[in-house]
């Protein structure tokens, strides 16, 4: 077993079924610790995840989203991805950045989009021809209309969770919402890169713990 595979196996499961507490976010990132960042994700990753490794680093290179864009849709991802420690090494990260509104918002993001990816991806298997389609959701959803931050913003975190989720119907009507917003094309493909990079490192992190766990 690799030093990397056993610090994973370490760390990154660690948590993962720990009872919900008070609070939006408490409990999220148990054994993990307050100082953990993406250097401390870069370790954790095995030499095969190294591309992601330095993937990691265009959540401070995005030229087209805000330093607060960019973060929050990361952190939006990584709370979509449920791991531990990816969620951890974000909050880290985008500390400087995100206050606790912007924090609680990528969290509402990620649990709202995946209600919705759900729902909206069943009714468009469904097609429009099918009775699914008239029929009302019924979901309470009033979070992407009063998210508590700047609604571009939230779009965005939106946009790229539905992108993990697959749901075609959701990806389109966040989109639209951001342009409708003045978002420009290129704040929609940062953040969609964002979430793929977030995405291989939670898959990485889950692979290599799982791995381990077979190997001991």
């Amino acid at each position: 077993m690799s030093n990397a595979t056993s610090n994973v196996m370490s760390g990154a499961t660690s948590g993962a079924t720990s009872g919900a507490t008070s609070g939006a976010t408490s409990g999220a990132t148990s054994g993990a610790t307050s100082g953990d960042t993406f250097d401390t994700l870069r370790q954790l990753l095995p030499d095969w995840a190294k591309d992601t490794r330095v993937n990691l680093g265009i959540v401070a290179s995005a030229s087209a989203l805000t330093p607060r864009q960019a973060h929050l849709v990361a952190l939006a991802c990584a709370a979509w991805g449920g791991q531990a420690r990816v969620i951890a090494a974000t909050r880290g990260e985008s500390a400087a950045h995100l206050d606790a509104a912007h924090v609680d918002a990528a969290f509402a993001a990620a649990t709202v989009m995946a209600m919705n990816n759900v729902y909206y991806r069943f009714v468009h298997f469904m097609g429009d021809a099918a009775d699914y389609a008239a029929m009302p959701a019924r979901l309470r959803m009033q979070v992407i209309g009063k998210p508590g931050i700047d609604g571009l913003d939230f779009e965005l975190a939106c946009l790229a969770v539905s992108a993990l989720g697959g749901c075609e119907r959701c990806v389109r009507a966040h989109e639209q919402a951001i342009r409708e917003r003045g978002g420009k094309k290129e704040q929609v493909h940062e953040a969609v890169r964002i979430a793929s990079v977030l995405a291989a490192a939670t898959a990485a992190m889950r692979a290599a713990a799982a791995a381990a766990a077979s190997a001991a």
